[in-house]
């Protein structure tokens, strides 16, 4: 792969993980539409971890807060009580909403990735998803605050979460979507999920270390350790400005640019994919 490849490839992982328009979705199709060769195991491992760094990073201090609470220390140590008891539930929270999508995962995410990385599949994920997402941004009470948040949400949120292992959905679109429908205000339904989203993207990462160190070993990396360096450092510092960017953004603004986006993209992948099997 040519180093201009991975950088714009890092630079599309940045910005489609964290906005509601599917990572996923947008790394299939970029090869697919200019033809290039699939970059491989390692390239994919590497991305995950930049945007991993990327919101670790953003988020450090929440998770050092929910971490330390969630295992019973006070911290910090002029906090009222109320608000370590609060910052131990959520994190508890986290635990419970990450389960669903880490079973599915382990259970059916070779599968999905032989059978549903398809242009229809794509294209009808990115629609459906668009307009189930204008309905929660137009229709929904948003009115809750992280801090109100409750195992129901957990557990709602991390189940919707497991579906984004379809290309098209959007991991932070269903969440997003799914805070929406429960009632949080945008702002605080983004946080809960790229606070969710934290631990299922290590667990990928991690997931697929093992091979990939016992490829490395056997000689057959299939890229260079620059060019995958680069890449988590591309991903990693354009992912923390994109976080910090949405949050900012949903201060004032809907998601409705984001549906348009979603409308407009499935129907020209459909319409693409249409065009290319009649050329078959």
């Amino acid at each position: 792969m040519p180093v201009y490849q991975a950088i714009i490839l890092a630079l599309v992982q940045a910005l489609t993980e964290f906005l509601p328009v599917s990572s996923t979705a947008h790394l299939t199709l970029f090869p697919w539409l200019l033809h290039w060769q699939d970059p491989g195991l390692a390239f994919d491992v590497a991305l995950h971890a930049g945007t991993l760094v990327a919101v670790l990073l953003y988020f450090f201090k929440d998770w050092l807060t929910l971490a330390l609470c969630g295992f019973g220390l006070k911290y910090p140590a002029a906090a009222p009580a109320e608000e370590v008891v609060q910052h131990k539930r959520l994190f508890w929270y986290m635990v419970i909403g990450t389960i669903p999508g880490g079973i599915l995962g382990a259970l059916f995410e070779k599968q999905i990735e032989e059978h549903f990385r398809t242009p229809f599949v794509i294209s009808a994920s990115m629609i459906v998803i668009g307009l189930v997402m204008w309905w929660a941004d137009s229709h929904a009470s948003v009115t809750r605050k992280l801090e109100q948040s409750n195992i129901g949400d957990a557990v709602t949120i991390g189940t919707a979460q497991a579906l984004a292992l379809c290309p098209g959905v959007s991991r932070s679109g269903i969440t997003i979507t799914t805070g929406l429908f429960r009632g949080f205000t945008r702002e605080a339904a983004t946080k809960f999920s790229f606070l969710l989203s934290t631990p299922l993207i290590a667990g990928a990462v991690v997931s697929h270390l093992p091979k990939l160190i016992k490829m490395h070993k056997a000689g057959g990396l299939d890229l260079p350790l620059s060019t995958l360096i680069l890449s988590i450092a591309v991903s990693g510092i354009a992912g923390y400005f994109v976080i910090a960017f949405f949050l900012r953004y949903l201060q004032t603004r809907t998601l409705k640019v984001f549906v348009v986006y979603r409308l407009l993209l499935g129907m020209l992948i459909l319409v693409w994919a249409f065009l290319q099997a009649g050329v078959r």
